[in-house]
């Protein structure tokens, strides 16, 4: 499998970029370098766009089954790269090949296949009244997509979209670019129409920038980081145009009196853990009733004891390192600031590598920046309640409102549930559902992907009166 790519793919064919200047992908648990894609430029994306835009028209009078249909093949060309997709996240981000296979694998085509089927059954147009409501696609989207699910968040996007009718110019993050040449191959391979999907690998303030701002990107769809999502957003209000915004998370684990105390905090641990604590939806707050609170962190220190760091390759592996040097630090910075007592997190850690051993801690002020902050680590905070608002009122107390979850008997967990200020709960353990939508309050985001309220993102409505 080769890593290193020198191209950039526009209206249909991979072309040679305006720059020769490349970027390093860095594999993060050796600290060697995998291989280099190209630099792109503010000239590479107007190119992109100008494709796309050309792409715009015919795309988006194809009616939608005859896309679900091109979806479809694009799913079957990318099945076929499941193995290749599992290896390279596993290479350029680090997570553990068994996570690789059923998250980083398994989830992006798992959405795919349900945007295929879903543009497969188009909705009937509705009637109101005298007026005829039709939903047509915005147009030309700009999506920028993270690093810690880099083939997940890219399908949540552009599937949506293209299943909407639109065209698509892509960037993903410089930091795990190589994966999303693998969807690229697949599209080239199903025969997707030229111009119709796009790709511009480069830096955040390049490429990136030049998506956000270009005139005629009608939509920016954003993931990442809160601060960098307000500049996406002030330069698409620049123009009016739409964006959409998955941001950051500091998700409260709510573990109420009548829950089943060890299912729950096992479950919190791992899903605080998950990718090594790379996770938007991540439980970093523990919350539990005081009556089991003294075992609820004997209980969490344990579980964090059985997360082995190593080699992601490694079968024994549960916890990988984090994408980058940076990365790293700062979430070693958190845990030399926190104010708290720990409980887990002297495991030693390769000396090669980004590695953070998991980490808990308990006693957790609801207000420090320990139980504020998104630290993107696998640190986790254990933070006790008095009864069920004292509860609500410490998991509402954030800037931020993206997942959860609650314990409990399933009546009083759902009523905590719905006091919650936040785009997803999961209540005893339910499951993550890829056609539900997902999306966040306050500053982690605006606007929903996944299932119809991911397509209806994409897609504006139009009432015509007859």
């Amino acid at each position: 499998m080769t890593l290193s790519r020198d191209k950039i793919y526009l209206d249909g064919a991979w072309v040679a970029p305006s720059s020769g200047a490349t970027i390093p992908v860095e594999n993060p648990a050796t600290e060697e370098i995998l291989g280099h894609v190209p630099a792109g430029t503010a000239a590479d994306v107007d190119r992109a766009v100008a494709a796309a835009r050309a792409a715009f028209p015919g795309w988006a009078d194809t009616p939608m089954a005859e896309r679900g249909a091109a979806l479809g093949k694009l799913h079957e060309a990318l099945a076929a790269r499941a193995g290749d997709i599992a290896r390279t996240v596993g290479l350029e981000l680090g997570t553990p090949l068994k996570v690789a296979k059923a998250v980083q694998a398994g989830l992006p085509l798992a959405v795919l296949r349900g945007y295929a089927d879903l543009a497969g059954r188009p909705a009937p147009e509705e009637t109101i009244g005298n007026s005829l409501v039709v939903h047509e696609p915005v147009g030309v989207v700009g999506a920028i997509t993270p690093w810690n699910y880099p083939l997940h968040q890219v399908v949540a996007k552009v599937a949506a979209a293209l299943a909407a009718g639109c065209t698509v110019v892509l960037k993903p993050s410089e930091l795990t670019p190589l994966v999303a040449y693998l969807l690229l191959d697949a599209a080239d391979e199903a025969g997707l129409p030229p111009g119709v999907l796009n790709l511009v690998p480069g830096t955040g303030p390049v490429v990136g920038a030049a998506i956000a701002g270009h005139p005629d990107v009608d939509m920016v769809s954003f993931t990442g980081s809160t601060a960098t999502g307000r500049a996406v957003s002030h330069a698409a209000a620049d123009r009016i145009a739409r964006v959409a915004l998955e941001l950051g998370g500091k998700s409260a684990n709510v573990i109420l009196a009548d829950a089943d105390l060890t299912k729950a905090v096992k479950v919190g641990v791992g899903n605080a853990f998950l990718n090594s604590g790379q996770t938007c939806t991540a439980w970093t707050r523990m919350l539990v009733h005081r009556s089991h609170y003294d075992t609820a962190v004997e209980l969490a220190a344990a579980a964090a004891a059985a997360y082995t760091t190593g080699d992601p390759f490694d079968e024994g592996t549960r916890l990988g390192p984090l994408v980058s040097a940076a990365q790293r630090d700062r979430v070693r910075g958190f845990i030399e600031r926190a104010d708290a007592r720990r409980v887990a997190g002297d495991a030693a850690v390769p000396d090669k590598g980004y590695f953070v051993a998991p980490t808990v801690f308990a006693d957790v002020d609801p207000d420090s920046e320990l139980a504020q902050e998104e630290i993107f680590g696998p640190v986790l905070s254990i933070i006790p309640f008095t009864d069920d608002d004292h509860a609500v009122e410490i998991a509402n107390n954030s800037r931020y409102g993206l997942a959860g979850g609650v314990w409990g008997t399933p009546e009083r967990a759902l009523a905590v549930a719905r006091r919650l200020r936040t785009g997803a709960v999961d209540v005893n353990g339910g499951a993550f559902n890829p056609v539900a939508p997902f999306g966040g309050y306050k500053q982690s985001g605006i606007g929903r992907e996944l299932g119809p309220y991911g397509l209806a993102e994409f897609q504006q409505t139009k009432a015509i009166q007859r």
